[in-house]
C-alpha cells in the first residue's frame, strides 16, 4: 500500500494553520509588542541586508582577513540570488496578505501575475533574505551558526504578528534562501577548486 501523503491534502492542512495564525495574530497586528516585532524585522529587508553584507566585507578588508572578506562577499552574493529566486516566485503566485479580509479560499495562494504588494504575499522577501545571509555566514563561520541562524528565524517569524506574512510565506521564503545560500556555497567551493588547480599547476 502506498501510504505517501496526497500533497493536495498537505496543503489545506498548511493553509488550515495559516489561516488559524491569522486569526490569533490579527486582532493584535496593531499592538505595541507586534509593531516592535515588526520594526525588528525589517532588518530583513533588501537595502539593509546588503549593508550587512557590505559591513562583514568592510570589516574584513580593515582587518585584512581574507576569511571574513569571503564570508561577506558569498552574504552578498546568496541574498542576490535568493532575491532573484524569490521574485520569480513573487511573479507567478498571486497571495492575498493577512491583513486584508480573506473570505472564503482567498488566504490561499494560487497561480496568477499581480504587482500589487497586497497580492504578493508569497514567499516572504525579508525571510528569504535573512535566511540566505545567514545560511552563508554560517557556512564560513560554522562556530557562529546558531547565533546567525537565530537571528536570521527572529527576522523571519517576526514578519507574522504584523500580518505581514503567513507562517507558510516565511517558511517557503527561507527555503528559498537556505537553497540559494547553498548553491552559492557550492559554486564558491568549485571556483576555489579550480584556482587552486591552475595555481599548482604554474
Amino acid at each position: 500500500m502506498n501510504h505517501s501523503p496526497d500533497p493536495s491534502s498537505v496543503g489545506e492542512t498548511v493553509f488550515a494553520f495559516d489561516k488559524r495564525v491569522r486569526a490569533v495574530v490579527l486582532p493584535y497586528r496593531h499592538s505595541a509588542p507586534a509593531k516592535a516585532i515588526d520594526w525588528m524585522s525589517k532588518v530583513g529587508d533588501q537595502a539593509q541586508m546588503r549593508v550587512v553584507a557590505g559591513g562583514v566585507i568592510a570589516v574584513g578588508l580593515l582587518r585584512r582577513d581574507p576569511r571574513m572578506i569571503g564570508a561577506g562577499i558569498r552574504m552578498l552574493a546568496a541574498h542576490e540570488v535568493a532575491t532573484v529566486a524569490k521574485d520569480w516566485v513573487k511573479g507567478r503566485v498571486v497571495r492575498t496578505r493577512p491583513r486584508n479580509p480573506v473570505p472564503g479560499d482567498a488566504h490561499k495562494p494560487h497561480e496568477g501575475h499581480d504587482t500589487r504588494k497586497e497580492k504578493s504575499s508569497f514567499p516572504s522577501g525579508h525571510a528569504t533574505g535573512a535566511a540566505a545571509s545567514a545560511t552563508a555566514f554560517a557556512a564560513v563561520y560554522p562556530q557562529h551558526a546558531l547565533a546567525a541562524e537565530a537571528a536570521a528565524a527572529a527576522v523571519a517569524a517576526g514578519r507574522i504578528p504584523g500580518c505581514k506574512h503567513y507562517p507558510s510565506d516565511v517558511a517557503a521564503g527561507a527555503a528559498i534562501g537556505i537553497g540559494s545560500a547553498v548553491l552559492v556555497g557550492a559554486l564558491w567551493r568549485a571556483a576555489a577548486w579550480l584556482v587552486a588547480g591552475r595555481t599548482a599547476g604554474r
